[in-house]
């Protein structure tokens, strides 16, 4: 078996995505799974990782809306001498995986219909939802007028029938694949499987108290104040207001000291480094992207508390590792961070500055309920390893080419109660099937149609005489 995926949501120094992927492979090679993986970049080149992974970089331009990622648009794989056929003819793998609602989803619909020119048989289609597109367009575009509704609109028809199955990362995420879900013409499946965290990596053994007193000599309080860390993107959809806010009110209540690291990078650090300076003068440290893992475990674990501002996480990654590492998190009570994070093992509050407030001072002033909680976190973040993570979704990429090969009908290892989906699309019926098969009908011409004169127009141009895969 191999498994070729697709995303855009790339970068090479930040993003849960990327992180998801790195470990994937890791696994795939662990098992002897062949695994290939198509990312926007800055140039072409090919990235051999172990013996059984390979990651093709494939030039791109900016995207829109976020200047930091790529994106690879349809003009990249609608004709046949376009990189991303020749990726597929190349590789021929047996499922396609595509993380991406809003250039890459095409690629699934043509995919299905077999107007892939390059490929002479029909791979399995996945789609994978690690974020919500109505969260991304919320934190873009504001509270514009009908935007929820465009939303459901687009996913509905232009996302969720592109593709055989889905996957999603959280119900947080996968809610949005339920409304998308009634009423279809074809049936479909959605599975829920989870993100992971490095084990081997964080851990509250990496606590080094020397470090924690260095950055708060840096920050120039004693070892009595308390040190929050936030790791994550700096990006709109973040909600990092609430995170500066917070800092605000601290320093305007309470008796003791607070100060704020932030690791990480993305296209709103300037604007929060020129805020802070102006604001919280001296209260908060940017650390930027930290590339070693081991630096970064270590300020995880020397820090006194976590704090994650985004109540419409889609996983969350970056709380889990502070759960791993033995410090207390401060997280919004909804999300997909709640399919972990509960009153027993963090404090999970309302996302207003009050609530994180009162949340973190008590977080760091109540030592026995941070010990217990604390405690809780680290059997919590044990069932979510990388190992056992990956491995479920490797064993979920087989069972559903054995569901595909048994035509619908389960039997042996795919009936186990692990390969049960989350849920399944309802059928169209009456006016609504109808009408659903005139616009798939007019679809499928659409994408025909853009085939064929994608296809003159690459006729038309001078024959290259490269190998049929992109090479560094």
């Amino acid at each position: 078996m191999k498994t070729l995926h697709l995303t855009n949501a790339w970068h090479e120094t930040s993003g849960g995505i990327a992180t998801f992927y790195r470990a994937l492979i890791a696994a795939a090679n662990r098992k002897g799974h062949d695994i290939r993986l198509v990312v926007p970049a800055p140039a072409d080149r090919v990235e051999e990782v172990g013996e059984f992974g390979r990651i093709y970089h494939v030039l791109a331009p900016k995207a829109f809306l976020n200047s930091e990622y790529r994106a690879i648009f349809p003009s990249q794989f609608l004709s046949p001498g376009s990189k991303l056929q020749k990726i597929l003819a190349f590789e021929s793998p047996d499922l396609i995986e595509i993380s991406d609602k809003y250039t890459l989803n095409y690629l699934g619909a043509l995919l299905r219909m077999q107007l892939v020119q390059t490929l002479n048989y029909r791979p399995l289609v996945v789609g994978l939802s690690q974020e919500r597109m109505d969260d991304n367009v919320r934190a873009y575009f504001g509270s514009i007028p009908f935007s929820q509704k465009f939303c459901s609109i687009y996913m509905k028809w232009f996302y969720f029938p592109f593709f055989d199955h889905h996957i999603a990362n959280s119900e947080y995420t996968a809610a949005e694949l339920r409304a998308a879900a009634r009423g279809q013409l074809v049936p479909r499946k959605t599975w829920i499987r989870s993100m992971g965290v490095d084990l081997a990596h964080f851990s509250p053994q990496r606590r080094r108290p020397e470090l924690r007193r260095r950055l708060l000599q840096n920050l120039g309080v004693a070892e009595d104040a308390a040190l929050l860390l936030y790791a994550g993107r700096l990006a709109p959809e973040k909600n990092l207001q609430l995170l500066f806010d917070l800092m605000a009110r601290l320093a305007c209540h309470g008796q003791r000291e607070y100060r704020l690291l932030v690791v990480g990078d993305g296209v709103d650090r300037e604007f929060w480094e020129r805020r802070c300076d102006h604001d919280l003068r001296g209260r908060v440290q940017f650390f930027g992207h930290i590339a070693d893992k081991n630096v970064l475990a270590d300020i995880y674990a020397s820090s006194d508390v976590f704090v994650h501002p985004n109540p419409r996480e889609p996983f969350g990654i970056a709380p889990l590792e502070a759960m791993a590492s033995g410090i207390p998190l401060v997280a919004p009570n909804s999300g997909g961070v709640v399919s972990y994070a509960n009153p027993r093992n963090a404090w999970t509050v309302h996302a207003d500055v009050e609530s994180f407030a009162d949340a973190v001072r008590e977080a760091v002033t109540n030592r026995t309920a941070a010990a217990e909680k604390t405690q809780r976190a680290l059997a919590t973040a044990n069932q979510y390893r990388w190992e056992t993570v990956t491995q479920s979704f490797l064993e979920l990429y087989e069972q559903l080419l054995r569901l595909r090969a048994d035509v619908g009908q389960l039997s042996g290892p795919t009936s186990s109660s692990a390969f049960s989906s989350t849920f399944s699309s309802t059928p169209a019926t009456g006016f609504h099937a109808a009408l659903m098969r005139g616009v798939a009908a007019t679809a499928i011409a659409m994408f025909r149609m853009c085939s064929k004169i994608a296809s003159r127009s690459h006729s038309r141009r001078p024959r290259l005489t490269a190998d049929p895969a992109v090479r560094s």
